[in-house]
């Protein structure tokens, strides 16, 4: 595993985030619209959004993306993580431990404690993933408002 490196993409690294996100719309079974080279820096360029790569060599092998959410109880904010993926032929080497290790780095570097991802109840491989890194199950319930719905 000490082959992997993971790298915090920033403004200018169209081509990985493009690589990233194709790959992480393949590992959901999800299309993947082309993304433009402006957008890409639109999003890279957020302080509050983080897209982190796995790499092996120079095969994307993994990634995490997620949002700084600023607090209104406390000069503060937590992270949300949106999405992370690995690879179906990588999955079980500790990529996506070490993705949400360089999150967690990031987070405390940050002085941001607290990190916090929604897992579907079906999803078993979700749910045990979090559990082994020590992550706490809250009861709670989403629920999603979509205009295209209507």
């Amino acid at each position: 595993m000490d082959r992997i490196r993971t790298k915090r993409l920033s403004v200018g690294d169209h081509e990985l985030a493009g690589k990233l996100f194709a790959m992480m719309s393949e590992v959901f079974d999800e299309e993947c619209a082309p993304l433009t080279d402006g957008y890409l820096d639109s999003l890279l360029g957020r302080k509050d959004f983080l897209a982190i790569a796995a790499f092996l060599g120079t095969d994307t092998v993994g990634g995490i993306t997620a949002h700084i959410l600023p607090l209104t109880r406390k000069d503060s904010a937590e992270i949300f993580i949106y999405d992370i993926a690995v690879r179906k032929s990588h999955q079980r080497q500790g990529i996506g431990r070490r993705l949400v290790a360089a999150l967690r780095e990031h987070a405390a570097a940050a002085g941001i404690r607290d990190i916090f991802v929604a897992a579907d109840d079906e999803d078993l491989h979700a749910l045990d993933f979090y559990r082994a890194l020590g992550g706490t199950a809250s009861p709670v319930t989403f629920f999603t408002f979509s205009d295209h719905e209507r």
